[in-house]
């Protein structure tokens, strides 16, 4: 007896197209996305940009938010890969209507819009809320180091930069001489017809380094001559190297210390200390809510401290949401008298432990003297007298599945674009990603 198969026919044409709502399953993410972005999105700030009647008509910029968000979800981010999940992807083909950008069309689209796209973070947020997953009973707060799209052996000292400038400057004179020197010999033996001072690759290279090293130098020796604001965390502020335990350092008659780096690639972008050793990149902060790890608030910073996050983080979820928190929990990192005095200025109960928690401690001072900060040491008493039912314990629980599903899940560990102002708007759509599928999760 002959088994029968399935029809198995890719030769056969459709008599009628197929919708791309048949593309992937009813209640699929893809759905959920591209219906959120059209149905409940304002993107007007995108739209109004597009007020040129001539030229061919571009891709909906529905569309392409909505790649952007979907692509963010199922850990594409870079333009190549989102381009050839177009051709490649039902699931994305129901999220474009089978349109087909290429990539230099997505990454130009992320770039002339990447403000307005960041700022639908705020407008997800209020879905959540809307939707009852954000409570404002316990927030957490935390900050995760990611690298910047840039490389830590691409900075350079400001010692090594005294060194290798010279070396180089006399490289680069001295070919300059050889090349004149040859010309004039070719002058001479062929006529002035023949060129002959065509600069090679290697020395075109040389020359752009020489060009980098000088402009870093002076870079670092401005920011020596008049030092930004420490506290000021709006801008890249102090580069590597320029600060030793809070103090600023500098080398002799009054340059920077010989410490002091720049990098080449992403200048503002900052070396930070992580558990596996330094790399070079940002610090991205969240503020979580613990009803369903809605992120509430978020920033990112150049500098590897977190406790100056806390107070603007709070202060973000009433601008965002109109309501502040009843409590927030922190480690140790954002304990200062400061924060504690203003968590009970803005009526949220603080839980900030003073001191690194030690093992099978709720809390722990540490050999920190409080004495001289009654905040502080009010709040080590209450730790610990509360114990295992701390409502610090929440912190863990809340805020660190929030990075682990960001960064091991989604697989976002380094950012693709370079500068402060890029990398936070590209941080913000990180969040806003999040917050969206936890949204899904709520309605599929």
């Amino acid at each position: 007896m002959v088994k029968l198969f399935r029809s198995w026919d890719v030769d056969q044409g459709w008599l009628l197209p197929v919708s791309v709502h048949e593309l992937v399953p009813p209640g699929h993410l893809a759905h959920f996305v591209r219906d959120t972005v059209r149905e409940a999105l304002d993107l007007s700030a995108i739209l109004d940009m597009y007020d040129e009647d001539r030229g061919f008509p571009p891709y909906h910029p529905g569309m392409m938010v909505a790649l952007l968000l979907y692509g963010y979800s199922r850990g594409l981010y870079s333009s190549r890969q989102l381009a050839r999940a177009c051709e490649e992807r039902v699931d994305v083909m129901a999220v474009t209507g089978l349109n087909r950008p290429d990539f230099r069309t997505i990454a130009a689209f992320r770039k002339r819009h990447l403000s307005a796209l960041s700022e639908l973070f705020v407008q997800v947020l209020r879905l959540c809320r809307k939707a009852g997953l954000v409570q404002f009973g316990h927030v957490a707060v935390d900050g995760t180091k990611l690298k910047a799209n840039a490389s830590r052996r691409k900075a350079m000292s400001y010692g090594r930069m005294k060194t290798v400038e010279p070396a180089l400057a006399a490289e680069v004179d001295g070919w300059l001489a050889w090349a004149d020197e040859i010309d004039a010999t070719e002058d001479r033996e062929h006529g002035l017809e023949r060129r002959g001072d065509e600069m090679p690759s290697w020395m075109a290279d040389k020359q752009r380094r020489l060009e980098a090293i000088r402009a870093a130098k002076a870079a670092l020796e401005a920011e020596a001559a008049d030092p930004p604001d420490p506290d000021d965390e709006s801008g890249p502020g102090v580069s590597s190297g320029m600060r030793w335990q809070g103090r600023p350092l500098r080398g002799d008659a009054g340059r920077p210390p010989d410490r002091a780096q720049k990098n080449f690639t992403d200048p503002d972008s900052r070396i930070l200390p992580t558990r596996d050793g330094f790399i070079q990149g940002y610090n991205g902060q969240i503020a979580v809510d613990a009803a369903h790890q809605i992120i509430v608030a978020h920033r990112l910073v150049t500098t590897s401290a977190d406790y100056r996050a806390l107070v603007p983080l709070v202060d973000d979820i009433s601008t965002h949401l109109g309501r502040k928190p009843r409590e927030v929990s922190g480690d140790a990192g954002f304990a200062t008298e400061a924060n504690l005095t203003a968590m009970k200025e803005r009526r949220v109960k603080p839980y900030l432990p003073p001191g690194r928690a030690r093992h099978g401690e709720a809390h722990a001072a540490g050999r920190r003297r409080l004495t001289k900060t009654p905040m502080m040491s009010e709040m080590a008493e209450t730790l610990q007298r509360a114990g295992r039912r701390s409502r610090y314990r929440l912190r863990k629980q809340v805020v660190e599945p929030v990075f682990g599903q960001i960064k091991q899940a989604r697989g976002f560990r380094q950012f693709l674009l370079r500068g402060l102002d890029q990398v936070r708007a590209e941080w913000a759509m990180i969040c806003t990603t999040h917050n969206l599928l936890k949204l899904a999760q709520n309605r599929l």
